[in-house]
């Protein structure tokens, strides 16, 4: 069995931190359902920016639907819900098959509206009702806004994917938020069946602290955080509120490893994926790092409940200066900014293209 196949069968889902036009007309995505594991898919400006300017694959959908006098964003929601609903249908099996525990894909709303809870709660409403798929998350930020935002949604019964989030204090805001909104659905007599994911953003601890810290405590932050942060998610649902939400029919809000390609070329390529093995969780991986543990990865352990010495280590890296909390908020902020450039970048050029390829047309016909 390959490692792809080890880590399912403990009880961990893979996948994909990425989508393409081509990957899906090619039959890629396809492939790598059946081969490797791959049971969701994760998106965000980034991603779709570079899928968007990088190639031809969009061309002929952005100049159909530029005639139709679409602004640059809601274009790009057309065309990211065109490649994001193909790869729902591909996973609607493992979504059927887990009771929707696995199966999905994510959506974000506008890093724009990181700060505003009220317009990104309005943003994933309107998002999720005109993906017509029950396997797609809204992804929201773990911002104070964003949880927020977080709770008003699930009590709307929208199905949240919490994105940003670094810190055991920023993951506990967002499961907090979480629980609030299923406790309030609830208690108006609505279905406790809404379903949520905490991304925790591991490797960019490391491409941020690696400079001050000595050689044998490089790219040990990262890891030693997302250690910390599965002990209070395995306490979590071991206390008497979370029992009494699953009694009540709630789903657990899985924990999900992003951010797992490694950043430093002197470290192995699967470093993370081997290091954050565990059941009851989501790795998402960008390509590259998915293929190299399919190739030569390795499942030796799983994650400890108790953060297996996360503390002493944590400790370790506070002594040399680094302050944990101070760099967690950080670098959130940090991915606010970078998502918000993203963004600019994504719209701008989607701006760009439309009026040249209608220019290109109309010239070409006149």
């Amino acid at each position: 069995m390959i490692a792809t196949g080890q880590l399912h069968a403990i009880g961990q889902s893979l996948w994909l931190d990425n989508i393409t036009r081509g990957m899906l007309r090619s039959g890629t995505l396809r492939r790598y359902i059946d081969e490797l594991s791959i049971t969701g898919l994760t998106s965000n400006p980034t991603i779709f920016e570079k899928a968007i300017s990088h190639s031809s694959d969009y061309d002929v959908a952005i100049r159909q639907k530029t005639r139709s006098g679409l602004s640059a964003e809601d274009l790009f929601f057309e065309l990211a819900l065109e490649d994001l609903t193909q790869a729902a249908d591909l996973f609607q099996p493992a979504f059927e098959a887990t009771g929707g525990l696995d199966g999905w894909v994510s959506l974000e709303v506008s890093p724009l509206l990181a700060n505003d809870a009220a317009a990104s709660v309005e943003s994933a409403i309107q998002l999720h009702a005109r993906a017509l798929h029950r396997n797609l998350f809204i992804k929201l930020p773990g911002t104070a806004a964003g949880i927020s935002a977080i709770e008003e949604s699930i009590f709307r019964g929208i199905p949240v994917n919490v994105t940003l989030l670094f810190s055991r204090a920023q993951y506990l805001a967002a499961a907090e938020a979480y629980m609030r909104g299923i406790e309030r659905r609830i208690a108006a007599g609505l279905s406790p069946h809404v379903a949520s994911v905490a991304s925790i953003f591991v490797s960019r601890w490391d491409a941020s602290a690696n400079d001050s810290l000595p050689e044998h405590l490089r790219n040990h932050l990262g890891i030693a955080v997302a250690r910390q942060i599965h002990a209070a998610y395995r306490g979590l649902l071991a206390s008497a509120r979370w029992q009494k939400l699953g009694a009540a029919g709630a789903r657990i809000q899985k924990l999900l490893w992003a951010s797992t390609g490694t950043k430093d070329p002197k470290a192995s390529d699967t470093l993370y994926i081997e290091a954050l093995a565990a059941p009851d969780t989501i790795n998402t991986m960008p390509e590259p790092t998915l293929l190299a543990f399919a190739a030569h990865g390795r499942v030796a352990s799983t994650l400890p409940p108790d953060g297996g010495g996360s503390e002493q280590v944590l400790a370790a890296i506070a002594y040399e200066g680094v302050n944990v909390d101070e760099l967690a908020a950080t670098l959130q902020q940090a991915g606010v900014v970078a998502f918000c450039n993203s963004w600019r970048d994504l719209i701008a050029g989607l701006a760009s293209k439309s009026g040249a390829l209608d220019h290109g047309e109309s010239s070409g016909n006149g």
